[in-house]
């Protein structure tokens, strides 16, 4: 085998209790589109999915052992900007087993989180290389040059490639872009294990019992805009949005639908309700098909239009995640998110719902500016707002972002673990704010999801629409409690 793919599994650590039976289980459709990328060239690609197929370290490395390939390559990009740092500690798990078992085969780390912290990740991790960026062009080089003959102790004069080399770290500058994801090939799913992954649970709310068969596409990638609390935009070297061609996307979609039998489908674009012409156009390809898809995707508050919504509807997207944030204005415009009102958020959520399209909106407790004050306001508003599902997170300065970079800068204290950048884990430690402790923020964060999701204001709403089986999967997932470390 010329290259083996890794998806390390964290899921435990990551999640408790809940990933049992309550969270998605994802395909990587990174690691698969770079799978396939590469098998254009002639070569031959494998993928273990540690996370799907539920693996230990030790079972993903005895796998990796049996294809002995060339090169062995742990991506830990997730589908979204808090998905990648989290996952390191399984990545750097299974790349120390293979130093110990089979220190013969190269290995490679890539993702957002090493785009992120490239430097510190050839430090902290037993990775023969490190990859910064979007790492497809950098796969293929590094594996021809393997192939050709080129042995670990000789120089690799690479774009986006870091490494050791007596004591020294080389670098070199990250590789360009793919301009037009046109001629990018459709992502592996033949290599991956599609019988295992599963929608998360409020997509299927009202059929909460069939969350799989289910996939992940993206239709862009990139986003115009610089929130301080992201870090998506690192692994692209900045802001920017490259738009896929939407006849390329539907025939991804005859695909899945045709051979996998999906319905569940999420559209992993950082913001697919902005440009109208691109997601009509996309939407009138998928009304001609009449499938009956169950799609999400992401949008804007500020950029959504309800000319969009219709059709959107039609097509099969009954999900759209606002990032809402916050309550407060100020605490909005402290982290460059203030080009909205509450009036017109408000207006946005009632002018989707009233298009047929369910609402989650995403509200972040933590952030610089606020105060518990603040955060009742955020509370306060998501109640009033009554969307069909809410994330309550807590500000976490991801590395990669704004915020991060802040926190080095302020001398603020951050996560001491990869797993502490994990929202749902024993570990996660958030950041502190100018006026309270993280330790106030988590308190508050999870006093406000369990008042949350035990209104009856909220579950009547949600037996309304979707009945009692859903309404008792919430209190099913409700009742399962986290560990706090802090």
């Amino acid at each position: 085998m010329d290259i083996v793919f890794i998806k390390a599994n964290n899921q435990k650590k990551i999640y408790q209790d809940l990933s049992k039976d309550f969270t998605g289980i994802e395909p990587p459709l990174w690691l698969a589109l770079t799978a396939a990328y590469i098998r254009e060239y002639g070569f031959s690609v494998a993928v273990i999915d540690a996370e799907a197929e539920n693996l230990d370290t030790q079972e993903t490395v005895d796998r990796i052992k049996e294809f002995n390939p060339r090169l062995a390559s742990v991506v830990v990009s997730g589908t979204n900007p808090s998905a990648s740092t989290l996952n390191m500690p399984g990545a750097g798990e299974v790349l120390r087993e293979m130093k110990k078992k089979c220190p013969g085969i190269p290995t490679v780390i890539s993702g957002l989180h090493p785009s992120a912290l490239p430097e510190r990740t050839v430090k902290e991790e037993t990775a023969d290389f490190v990859m910064e960026g979007e790492g497809l062009s950098t796969h293929l080089e590094l594996l021809q040059a393997l192939k050709s003959g080129k042995t670990l102790d000789e120089e690799f004069a690479l774009d986006g490639l870091w490494y050791k080399r007596d004591g020294r770290i080389i670098s070199h500058p990250r590789a360009v872009n793919v301009n037009d994801l046109g001629i990018l090939p459709m992502p592996a799913w033949d290599l991956l294990p599609m019988e295992q992954y599963r929608a998360h649970n409020w997509h299927c709310f009202g059929h909460v019992d069939e969350r799989q068969p289910y996939a992940v596409i993206y239709t862009s990638l990139g986003c115009p805009f610089n929130c301080s609390f992201c870090c998506i935009n690192v692994t692209f070297g900045g802001s920017g949005i490259r738009y896929r061609p939407p006849v390329k996307v539907v025939e991804e979609i005859d695909f899945l639908v045709k051979n996998y039998g999906v319905k569940n489908i999420k559209v992993l674009d950082e913001l697919f309700a902005m440009k109208q012409t691109h997601v009509e156009e996309l939407c009138d390809r998928l009304i001609a098909r009449g499938y009956d898809l169950n799609f999400w995707v992401y949008g804007r508050i500020d950029t959504v239009k309800e000319s969009m919504l219709a059709k959107m509807k039609k097509a099969g997207i009954n999900w759209i995640a606002y990032g809402i944030e916050a309550g407060s204005k100020r605490v909005r415009d402290g982290v460059s998110k203030g080009r909205f009102d509450q009036e017109q958020i408000r207006k946005v959520v009632k002018m989707t719902q009233a298009a047929g399209i369910y609402v989650v909106g995403n509200f972040i407790f933590g952030l610089p500016e606020d105060d518990l004050q603040t955060m009742q306001e955020t509370l306060d508003l998501a109640k009033g707002l009554n969307c069909e599902y809410a994330n309550f997170y807590c500000a976490m300065a991801y590395p990669g972002s704004k915020l991060y970079d802040d926190a080095l800068a302020q001398g603020i204290a951050l996560p001491r673990t990869w797993t502490g950048y994990a929202q749902f884990s024993e570990e996660t430690f958030p950041l502190a704010t100018k006026h309270i402790s993280g330790a106030d923020v988590l308190r508050f964060r999870d006093k406000a999801f369990d008042e949350y999701y035990g209104s009856p204001v909220y579950l009547n709403m949600i037996e309304e629409k979707f009945g009692v089986r859903t309404v008792e999967h919430i209190k099913e997932m409700c009742s399962v409690k986290l560990k706090r470390k802090y």
